[in-house]
């Protein structure tokens, strides 16, 4: 059995480099990103012969889906992207310092490990899903973090696979569990 993962192709949004921004300015950045289109792009599939295709209901994700598999594909809410974490207060950072306040939430922000546990449940409920089908040749179209934790759990189920910190924009990584 193969497991394809993909992440959605490039957003068509940019990130407010070169000034500094307030939390309710990066709040309204997530919320427009939400909604911004993607740059489309090529992923190689490897001349693999994907049976199903799964993706987030967001949109990037659907679109970029639908753009790389010829068939039907398969929304699911449980393949959403893990929220990003609440941001307040009136001070004005760089957004790169914002960018790694958010990557430090993962660990000190109670709210955060929370999302990240639902987001845990939904991809073991996901793969269930599927091993419990016995779906053969699976390609799923997701977001960044959840890529992460999904490998994861790949791996703890016996599934080999690349490495990856964060996943590149359209690319395909392969699973495979003999």
């Amino acid at each position: 059995m193969k497991i394809g993962l993909v992440r959605h192709f490039k957003v068509a949004h940019e990130f407010p480099t070169g000034k500094y921004v307030t939390a309710d300015d990066m709040n309204q950045w997530f919320k427009d990103y939400d909604v911004a289109d993607i740059i489309y792009g090529t992923t190689l599939l490897d001349d693999e012969e994907w049976k199903r295709c799964y993706c987030s209901d967001m949109s990037r994700a659907v679109k970029t889906a639908e753009h790389i598999y010829p068939g039907e594909v398969n929304q699911m809410e449980e393949l959403r992207e893990i929220p990003s974490p609440p941001l307040n207060g009136k001070v004005k950072l760089p957004f790169i310092l914002w960018a790694i306040w958010i990557r430090c939430c993962s660990v000190v922000n109670k709210q955060t490990r929370a999302e990240i546990k639902i987001a845990e449940k939904r991809i073991n409920k996901v793969l269930d899903e599927l091993l419990a089908k016995g779906e053969q040749d699976v390609l799923i179209v997701s977001h960044a973090a959840l890529m992460v934790y999904m490998r994861k759990e790949l791996i703890r189920r016996g599934f080999a696979g690349p490495k990856f910190k964060i996943a590149s924009n359209g690319k395909l990584y392969v699973f495979e569990r003999k």
